[in-house]
């Protein structure tokens, strides 16, 4: 009888592999994240800035106090109803990147303003400072109205206020509905802006009004290309002999200075004529390098000093803006208090000069 077979060799232990390691964790700037929002710088010194930056630039055309309409439709910032249900981005938004085909300057460095983004975030905590309820819970429920039949409403109940032509806030500005979401239109719409004189039209149009009123403005919400991000190209310094046009011409006519101002008609007659003149654009960089009169030279309202030194003490300075008198008017008078005599303002400013067919000319120089 023969023995079984031997069983076949066992094979050889092999020990397990080490578990992988595992894979780093990103950081936490990876990937195509958007910034993280700026908040509102509420600390006694951030609101202390915020103040000044207001006072020397905001305050022209929105008000010493945020009343609003103190130029060319500003809308009233410091309305309690507003500050209770507009956010911190929307109003960074409007500051950094201003509102395009309005003299709502961008102000940010970013598109060649003067502010960086600490200096947006003190006049947030700014005008936070004013806000004297507490922020109200917007109803941001999806929206069901019909934008034909807003169409409608607004042409009938809004147009007259809010249109292209009205006197109150350009509602139908692009990126300004861009980034107002539905729950604040819906709370400005029914329960209007007291003490101003937008009505609360929750009884009047109804739910199925009122949302059909939002549905049509979130129809217009299609902005229009914004500004590439990046810092733009700047007005160069402008050297003593840039100023003033036509310098070897005759003394321009029917100027009138301060208080008093000059209409387009007479200055364009008299730059075509060849008479001696310097044009200041009163705007920030970001509008100037926009488009400005062709020859004029950037002088920002808010800080016309370090210019002062560049411009000539006798000849006509023509300043102008477009809105049309709130910017140029508070350059004219700081060029009066530093010595200038000759000094006056384009009634009506950059819109009535484009509307006119005047020569305009884009970039950063003049």
């Amino acid at each position: 009888m023969k023995p079984p077979p031997a069983a076949p060799p066992a094979p050889p232990k092999t020990e397990a592999p080490p578990p992988a390691a595992p894979a780093p964790a990103a950081p936490p700037d990876a990937g195509l994240k958007p910034p993280p929002p700026l908040a509102a710088d509420r600390s006694e010194a951030g609101v202390a800035h915020g103040a000044e930056l207001y006072g020397r630039i905001c305050s022209v055309c929105h008000g010493a106090h945020g009343e609003g309409y103190k130029a060319d439709q500003a809308p009233a910032l410091g309305n309690q109803a507003y500050l209770a249900t507009v956010s911190d981005e929307f109003l960074r938004v409007a500051i950094e990147n201003g509102r395009a085909g309005t003299v709502m300057s961008a102000w940010s460095v970013q598109f060649g303003g003067p502010l960086q983004a600490a200096d947006v975030a003190a006049v947030l905590g700014f005008l936070r400072s004013w806000q004297k309820q507490p922020a109200i819970e917007l109803d941001e429920k999806p929206m069901r109205g019909a934008a034909f039949s807003g169409a409608s409403i607004f042409s009938r109940e809004c147009a007259k206020c809010h249109g292209p032509k009205g006197p109150n806030l350009r509602l139908m500005n692009p990126q300004l509905l861009e980034h107002a979401s539905p729950g604040f239109l819906r709370h400005a719409i029914r329960n209007g802006r007291p003490p101003t004189s937008m009505p609360a039209y929750a009884q009047s149009l109804g739910e199925r009004g009122v949302e059909d009123v939002v549905a049509y403005l979130t129809t217009l919400a299609k902005s229009p290309a914004l500004q590439q991000a990046g810092v733009v190209e700047l007005p160069k310094p402008f050297a003593r002999n840039a100023v003033p046009l036509n310098p070897r011409g005759r003394e321009p006519r029917d100027f009138t200075a301060l208080p008093e101002f000059t209409s387009v008609d007479v200055v364009a007659r008299e730059l075509k004529a060849g008479a001696k003149m310097t044009l200041l654009d009163a705007r920030a960089p970001s509008d100037y390098a926009r488009e400005h009169i062709k020859g004029a030279v950037n002088i920002p309202f808010y800080d016309p000093s370090p210019f002062f030194d560049k411009l000539p003490k006798k000849g006509w300075l023509v300043c102008y803006c477009g809105c049309p008198h709130a910017e140029s008017g508070a350059l004219a008078q700081k060029l009066s208090e530093a010595g200038f005599t000759q000094v006056t303002v384009l009634n009506e400013g950059l819109g009535d000069w484009m509307t006119k067919g005047h020569p305009m000319r884009s970039g950063a120089l003049p």
